[in-house]
């Protein structure tokens, strides 16, 4: 790998924020979705499923001095007080012991009959659960001072409160018999809550809410790490030496014009008026480039291809070919792919006598070939599918038939079948000037575009150059690029487009132009 080679591959493996951002709003009606899902989920799942819990709690005073120790009129110094708080982690120890735990389950079942508390406390053997108590009770010293709380939260109010107080009544006896120093006192007495602490329906919800955000943005992210399709033309014309002959922006929702019952709708020409203007200039552009690129070349035929079918490649050539007539040059479209021909129905031509009927001299060109379907294009249809494309493509007689018509036109755009499915544009590298590559953006990914420029090495075929068809305004550099470069130079009027006069003015002003370059270099 050369240095070019691996700097290109360096700024493939930076994260363009841009480019994520763009990624992220583009998909934020699915953030939304799943956000709010999540957000359903833990609302129904805190209010129908989870059980509600209620919390009571005491409030016991640390002495570091003898219980019979009569103080009223003694001081307190320092030193008692810090004793006394240091005494609250070890009496909290001591409360939280098994002992402890299982003196309560006995008192709670003097109290509850057992199948009453059973829906409280696991109960096994006539024993209440010791850890299950365990997790019920929460001890902790109140603000760093010698005064320890001890809060006891379960499914029952009245339960709560009992178990709080059994540990006041027990504590202190369990404390002077074990630790034998200092002593408790109770200062405030439990009571019944009805007010249940959880679960928390708002936090639950809230929690929920930013998980869902959290795992849609995290998916999203990871998606547009592992997503290695084409999005930068320039990166994939600096990675193999090629032309960037230029970007052609989405026209539209595809599928639902296909069910408007149009045949050819699906493959909107420059013909037509509902084209967008931004379309027809870089179709103009595309024409400027592979005019320049052709002029290296002494062969006048350009074959347009793509790695994959349905990457656009078809439609490119068809308007190709318009945009090359409009300069005034006599130009002749064939459609070589054989094995899935679709340009008699963008033209609206039979396709009874085309180019596998002239290969097998069963027609003659003159009735093949379908005269200035648009004013200076004909079009050459595939003709009834044959059995075998490839060798017909790697005939002599079909070498013949490019020759002759390539001296009675300006320019010959071929559309051929897709490489790395087919090896049909492959056979034909001796009768073309070279390939143009059609690439769909975002969809054709960089390993796909690799397979088809290294089958094109080992046949040694030329590439014209690359196009990026399909830019969307979803997310991505080259679509910001493409609006940017337009509205610099000037293209765009209040709405986007020219007024239709301004517009005519300007398209005829380029088409002389452009019909002076193309006689220039056909010349």
């Amino acid at each position: 790998m050369n240095n070019e080679e691996a700097l290109v591959y360096e700024e493939n493996d930076v994260i363009d924020l841009r480019d994520l951002f763009a990624f992220l709003l583009s998909k934020i009606w699915i953030i939304i979705l799943v956000s709010i899902l999540a957000g359903a989920i833990g609302f129904a799942y805190s209010s129908l499923v989870m059980p509600l819990k209620f919390e009571s709690y005491t409030t016991m005073y640390v002495k570091n001095v003898n219980q019979n120790r009569v103080a009223r009129d003694e001081n307190l110094n320092l030193n008692d007080i810090n004793a006394s708080k240091s005494l609250v982690n070890t009496y909290i120890a001591v409360l939280n012991s098994n002992a402890v735990m299982d003196e309560i389950g006995e008192e709670l079942l003097k109290l509850y009959k057992e199948e009453d508390l059973a829906y409280v406390f696991p109960i096994k053997d006539g024993k209440v659960s010791t850890s299950a108590l365990k997790k019920s009770f929460a001890m902790s010293a109140v603000n760093d001072t010698e005064v320890m709380k001890i809060s006891c939260t379960t499914l029952n109010p009245e339960v709560s409160a009992y178990m709080c107080n059994i540990m006041a009544d027990i504590a202190p006896g369990f404390l002077i018999r074990i630790v034998g120093a200092g002593s408790v006192e109770v200062i405030d007495v439990a009571k019944a809550n009805n007010d249940p602490v959880s679960p928390d329906i708002k936090k639950n919800t809230a929690i929920a809410l930013a998980a869902g955000f959290v795992l849609a943005c995290g998916v999203l992210f990871l998606m547009f790490m592992l997503d290695n399709t084409v999005k930068d033309s320039d990166v994939i014309a600096k990675k193999y030496n090629k032309a960037f002959l230029g970007e052609v922006q989405n026209v539209g929702d595809e599928k639902k014009k296909k069910r408007k019952g149009s045949h050819n709708s699906a493959r909107t020409l420059l013909t037509d008026s509902s084209v967008p203007f931004g379309v027809v200039e870089s179709y103009k552009s595309i024409r400027s480039n592979v005019l320049f690129t052709l002029s290296t070349s002494d062969n006048n035929v350009i074959a347009v291809s793509s790695p994959n079918p349905g990457e656009g490649k078809s439609t490119t050539a068809a308007n190709l070919a318009v945009a090359f007539a409009q300069t005034g040059a006599k130009v002749l479209l064939i459609d070589a792919d054989m094995r899935k021909p679709v340009q008699h129905k963008t033209f609206d031509v039979k396709n009874k006598d085309g180019l596998s009927t002239l290969i097998i001299k069963r027609s003659e060109a003159a009735d093949s070939i379908k005269k200035n379907v648009v004013k200076g294009l004909d079009v050459l249809p595939a003709g009834p599918i044959p059995p075998n494309p490839s060798e017909l493509l790697a005939s002599e007689k079909f070498a013949s038939i490019i020759e002759d018509l390539s001296k009675q036109y300006d320019y010959v755009v071929m559309d051929t079948p897709p490489i790395n499915v087919v090896s049909d544009a492959m056979v034909i590298k001796d009768c073309i000037g070279g390939i143009l590559m059609v690439l769909k953006y975002a969809v054709t990914t960089e390993e796909e575009v690799a397979d088809c420029m290294k089958q094109i090495e080992i046949a040694g075929a030329n590439v014209l150059g690359f196009v990026l068809n399909d830019i969307t305004a979803h997310y991505g550099k080259s679509y910001y690029n493409y609006k940017y470069k337009y509205k610099k130079y000037g293209y765009y009027g209040a709405y986007g487009y020219y007024g239709n006069s301004d517009k005519k003015d300007k398209d005829d002003s380029d088409d002389e132009n452009m019909t002076n370059i193309s006689s220039a270099l056909t010349n």
